[in-house]
């Protein structure tokens, strides 16, 4: 157990959340603030990887509990098609660990420019996105030296709650958050939930979820593909239904998110209808009954990095670096 360094770093993110939550008090509170006065009339969010796999998760967060409209960006837009948006009345959240990818770089610039709020999430506070944003909020996830990120994108997600509770003023959010990396560790003591068996002679496989459930199953599905070399892609469950589920009839192995929160009912119902339809499903659920509903996610996302870290070594592969893969990917 925790022999790689993927497991020991996944292994370690209650410790960095707890640090960043404390640390990060009061800047989110005065950001807050600052995005109150602001008043935004749309959030548009700018990421790659994984941190675009973490907007998805901001988009729910903040249309759920803030009723603003979220949008992702298409950096090529700026970068590549050389085009302004409209961005004057925006908050810009980027989301970046190394904060250096030139396309990215572009985008907040052409952000600045058009008179929107800059925020960046970053986790080198020393980068040029962090001296190019109008705010930074740090994830202070330190060093985080394998390849596939897992501390790191929990931090992400902590962050934009965080930054979320203290800008609609959600009290139980923050009360809550005070819980969450007691509730990661409690993940980290818990029996594993996927199995050695149905991952490993996956070649393809699809992974669904609905609502905050949806909005973890990218990263997911990027991890299958980076880690075990598992051609994965994610879908809502509800989207399934319309016209992948065909794929069913092929014995398209399904991996399962249940959060047992709004969606629950909804999502239950239209895993029931692909058992119906034979598909072999595999399901991954959030630790603990008493734990937020908004929280819920990076519980279950905990848990699977580290099942998946134990699955990728029984394969012999080794999840701390993945063949043609680089920590840092800078992109125009």
């Amino acid at each position: 157990m925790n022999s790689s360094i993927m497991a020991r770093e996944a292994a370690d993110a209650a410790r960095v959340i707890a640090n960043q939550l404390q640390h990060n008090a009061a800047i989110c509170a005065e950001l807050g603030n600052t995005i109150r006065d602001f008043n935004p009339a749309m959030v548009y969010m700018v990421g790659r990887g994984s941190s675009d796999h973490a907007g998805v998760f901001a988009k729910y967060l903040i249309e759920v509990e803030l009723n603003v409209p979220v949008c992702a960006a298409a950096p090529s837009v700026t970068s590549i098609y050389g085009q302004s948006l409209k961005l004057d009345r925006a908050l810009v959240i980027c989301i970046s660990q190394s904060g250096r990818s030139p396309d990215i770089l572009t985008q907040v610039d052409a952000a600045r420019k058009a008179g929107a709020l800059v925020v960046a999430l970053v986790n080198d506070e020393s980068s040029p996105l962090a001296e190019k944003a109008n705010v930074v909020v740090p994830l202070c996830a330190e060093k985080e030296h394998a390849v596939a990120a897992t501390k790191s994108y929990l931090a992400t997600l902590s962050a934009l709650l965080q930054l979320v509770a203290h800008w609609g003023k959600k009290s139980d959010l923050l009360s809550a958050l005070n819980t969450l990396p007691q509730h990661l560790a409690d993940t980290v003591a818990s029996p594993p939930q996927l199995s050695v068996a149905f991952i490993t002679p996956l070649k393809h496989c699809v992974v669904l979820g609905r609502g905050f459930g949806y909005a973890i199953s990218r990263e997911i599905a990027l991890k299958l593909k980076e880690v075990c070399g598992i051609h994965a892609e994610s879908f809502s469950s509800a989207e399934f239904l319309h016209g992948p589920v065909t794929l069913v009839a092929n014995q398209l192995p399904v991996l399962d998110l249940r959060i047992e929160d709004e969606s629950a009912t909804a999502h239950g119902e239209q895993m029931a209808e692909l058992t119906r339809r034979g598909a072999p499903i595999a399901s991954m659920h959030q630790v603990g009954s008493d734990v937020h509903p908004r929280l819920a996610p990076l519980t279950l996302l905990q848990r699977f990095y580290l099942d998946i870290e134990q699955i990728a070594c029984s394969m012999g592969r080794n999840p701390d670096a993945p063949v043609g893969l680089n920590k840092v990917t800078q992109t125009l």
